[in-house]
């Protein structure tokens, strides 16, 4: 197992993927009350193999990490994403709630092997380019510490001529980052995160983005070319819709050996869910019909035969329009709690307490546990392969 602190751990999905994968965290870090809880309700649950994680309801202000030893491997997180986000107020360095410069403390402070942090695709507009490189130098060289008072654009500078000097590096770690569609990776939802990994500049990792392993065109010849996807569903012909020009276009050009896995739907992920409106719908926990959803230009529903549409948070409650579902007959619903976390890929057994709104919240704000299982088994298998996983 690899030793790991959790930063900003919302409801836990980031920490239960890579726990999957290979992870042991001895604590999981995060501020908002209602997700500790919930993280907490899942462990008295006995949620599988979680019964040692130890949450600790804090603002990571006021850690200190020598707390938590110096045998940490990973450090590992996704701060607050609403600085960047694009449906935010994109105030980014200016936002009281950045948190990039705490993670950067956790790894300057820890000293560990590795980091992984997962934020959104709005952390690349073109608006925060400097800051965003900003970032990856300061995870770079965590020990290039800005002076108190220092404007971040100063320091900066200070950052790029260390970066591109020929001194020796006290503390350096190797940092890539890649912008990953969460669907590529067999996720039922459109979900578009900047996953930046580092590893310490002694640890050999040689180690890549792990490939993805779904495809939109997988998807459409299972529709339009050999049909499976429509059978496997008891769809049929007469109710299978026609295909575009453009997925005409895919079948024909496509190798069907070469396109890996279909992408998975919502239709997919709601399988063997009754109607929320049904009495049956109670043998499911977080699965109860909310009304009230509504449709607007820039704001529909998510389509049953594709991949999710990005689960939100929404700043001011759940946005209408928005985490809601289109049926077979035309209706539009709001998803259930449950459904929205089959989107996330968090299992039924894993239980969201609060409200409907409450819950929306948090598993609008985490990452897809299939995703960073993903992520994380690609990264205990090369750090096994160069030794230093179990360290």
């Amino acid at each position: 197992m690899i030793r790991s602190i959790e930063l900003f751990s919302g409801a836990g999905g980031l920490a239960l993927g890579l726990h999957q994968a290979g992870f042991s965290p001895v604590a999981l870090l995060e501020k908002d009350k209602n997700s500790c809880a919930n993280i907490n309700i899942n462990i008295k649950n006995d949620f599988n193999g979680i019964a040692d994680w130890a949450v600790v309801q804090t603002d990571v202000r006021l850690i200190k990490y020598s707390d938590y030893g110096l045998n940490i491997q990973f450090v590992t997180g996704g701060p607050p994403c609403q600085p960047f986000s694009l449906g935010g107020k994109h105030k980014a360095y200016d936002d009281t709630r950045d948190m990039f410069p705490e993670a950067v403390r956790a790894v300057r402070e820890l000293r560990p092997q590795g980091f992984i942090f997962e934020n959104v695709k709005g952390l690349l507009r073109k608006s925060f380019s400097s800051y965003f490189n900003y970032i990856l130098l300061q995870l770079s060289h965590p020990d290039v510490v800005a002076c108190e008072g220092m404007d971040w654009t100063d320091h900066l500078k200070i950052l790029e001529k260390y970066h591109t000097s020929n001194r020796e590096k006290s503390l350096e770690y190797k940092v890539v980052f890649r912008l990953i569609n969460a669907a590529d990776y067999g996720v039922p939802q459109q979900r578009h995160r900047v996953i930046i990994v580092g590893f310490r500049s002694d640890i050999n990792a040689n180690w890549h983005f792990p490939e993805a392993t779904h495809s939109k065109e997988a998807l459409v010849y299972a529709k339009y070319g050999d049909g499976s996807y429509w059978e496997e569903h008891f769809i049929a012909k007469r109710n299978r819709p026609e295909a575009s020009t453009t997925e005409k276009r895919i079948v024909r050009d496509v190798d069907k050996f070469a396109l890996g896995e279909r992408w998975q739907t919502v239709r997919d992920a709601v399988a063997g869910l009754p109607n929320p409106a049904h009495r049956k719908a109670k043998q499911f926990a977080n699965h109860e019909l909310r009304d009230g959803a509504r449709s607007y230009p820039g704001h529909t529903g998510s389509v049953l035969d594709e991949p999710s549409k990005t689960i939100k948070a929404g700043v001011h409650g759940v946005p209408g329009g928005e985490n809601t579902i289109i049926l077979d007959d035309g209706s539009l619903r709001y998803y259930t709690v449950r459904e929205s976390a089959r989107m996330q890929t968090f299992s039924d057994d894993y239980l969201f307490n609060g409200s409907w709104t409450e819950s929306m919240r948090q598993i609008g704000n985490a990452v897809p546990v299939k995703l960073a299982a993903v992520i994380g088994e690609s990264i205990v298998k090369q750090m096994e392969m160069v030794g230093v996983a179990n360290a």
